[in-house]
């Protein structure tokens, strides 16, 4: 993977890595070696219609409950993809930690495992064109779309966790109180960057929150901000930003959430 630059050596508008670099250079980010994991959401199209894969053509699948995390040919459709491709991303050297079916039957999710710094927009960018030539070989479409699906079906995210060396020693927790405040003040400035199309997304239903309303809670995934019990009981940890969308640019999100609660 490279990034791209003009022919007089400047990095071209869309080279949001150059400017996460930047970001992450800065000895007060370094000093915290900060780790990202982001769980990246996709939905499996069929190729000639644009429907979920595994959908009736022209209808509806039974609702949502039974397919998350699901086995079984009525409820986990397309996993020969997924596996092919956490296969493939391992035999890449990736730090891919896991793989599931998802809420909304045809989606999916895999996660790279807690990466420092801007690594974790490589590994991520990465696994994604895995996803695309793995698809591209079984005749299936992937789609980032954000809410494939309009109704009452989830929608599809990048959440990123994040966590710096301060907040995984004891005490943390405080520090992970205070970062989260940080975010709460410059909520439009990170919805504005998180993905197109998230405001189909973010609508306070289906395990969001309202995308003009900024929120944390511990294990609540209604929550713009999500704290895991493990850290709440341990007083150290990391957080859960629920807020990007699957579409998003990793550089961009992994980077402003370093430069808020980093850098103020």
């Amino acid at each position: 993977m490279c990034d791209a630059y003009t022919p007089a050596g400047n990095p071209i508008p869309t080279n949001n890595r150059n400017k996460a670099v930047k970001i992450f250079d800065h000895p007060n980010v370094k000093a915290e070696e900060p780790w990202f994991g982001i769980e990246q959401e996709y939905t499996l199209l069929k190729k000639d219609v644009k429907w979920p894969l595994g959908w009736p053509l022209g209808g509806f699948p039974g609702p949502q409950g039974p397919y998350y995390c699901a086995v079984g040919a009525d409820k986990a459709f397309g996993r020969d993809i997924v596996d092919a491709h956490y296969k493939a991303c391992l035999y890449a050297g990736l730090s891919i930690g896991g793989a599931n079916a998802e809420v909304m039957p045809g989606q999916w999710e895999f996660q790279i495992s807690p990466t420092v710094g801007v690594g974790a927009g490589d590994q991520l960018w990465v696994a994604r064109y895995i996803l695309e030539r793995i698809t591209e070989i079984s005749d299936v479409i992937v789609s980032y779309d954000p809410k494939p699906i309009e109704g009452d079906w989830n929608g599809a995210a990048a959440h990123t966790n994040f966590s710096t060396k301060s907040m995984r020693k004891d005490g943390g927790l405080d520090l992970i109180k205070e970062a989260i405040k940080k975010l709460e003040v410059k909520h439009k400035q990170h919805i504005a960057a998180y993905g197109e199309g998230n405001e189909r997304r973010l609508t306070g239903k289906h395990e969001t929150a309202d995308i003009n309303k900024f929120s944390w809670g511990v294990a609540d995934r209604g929550a713009s901000v999500r704290v895991g019990r493990d850290t709440e009981r341990e007083g150290k940890g990391y957080f859960e930003d629920r807020r990007p969308s699957s579409n998003m640019d990793p550089y961009l999100v992994i980077s402003m959430i370093a430069e808020t609660t980093i850098l103020g």
